[in-house]
């Protein structure tokens, strides 16, 4: 059996929102554990580290926002994707650093996997109801460029093992995470 432990991070929109509870109890009923949980400030240095530009990210980012210009019929401004890239780390920097966010770090079977599921897609428009964006969100990629602001989208879920690695250690020192039972352990 699979068990990962993956980060959470709900934003700050959804802090202001009162989404916590609703958020945290979509985890639980699923049967996946909260092993880790904080309220916090984030500072430059967590907010840089957090959002770490790769080329696969900013050309995955650069695809999706041009797609999306074009389905619009709208001409995509720039040619560059590490330069793009660049711009929506700094918007999603500044967005971490808005106000206080809630960490949390998500434990059970395939929890990476479950969690972006659960998520929904980055862009809320595209998010299915049912999950988190979609039900709660409905940012678009359009809104967000023509603000010149990053996608507000309520909640962050690591992608994949190494991203959730990097993150919780980033997010978490190693005695705040913890080890216990439920009920949903028996069975797996």
């Amino acid at each position: 059996m699979v068990i990962e432990r993956t980060l959470v991070v709900i934003k700050h929109d959804g802090v202001v929102r009162g989404l916590i509870g609703e958020i945290l109890q979509r985890f639980e009923r699923t049967g996946l554990k909260i092993v880790a949980m904080k309220m916090i400030w984030a500072d430059e240095n967590i907010a840089d580290q957090h959002y770490q530009i790769t080329d696969e990210w900013a050309k995955g980012v650069f695809d999706k926002t041009k797609t999306a210009y074009e389905k619009e019929g709208r001409k995509f401004p720039f040619k560059d994707f590490k330069q793009y890239g660049q711009i929506i780390k700094n918007w999603n920097k500044d967005f971490l650093m808005e106000g206080p966010v809630v960490a949390i770090v998500i434990e059970g079977p395939h929890a990476i996997e479950l969690a972006r599921k659960m998520v929904g897609n980055t862009e809320p428009r595209q998010a299915l109801p049912g999950t988190i964006r979609g039900d709660y969100t409905f940012d678009s990629y359009a809104v967000a460029d023509k603000k010149q602001r990053p996608v507000r989208n309520i909640i962050h879920a690591s992608g994949n093992k190494d991203e959730a690695k990097r993150e919780i250690a980033l997010w978490f020192k190693e005695n705040e995470l913890h080890n216990y039972k439920t009920q949903h352990d028996k069975h797996i």
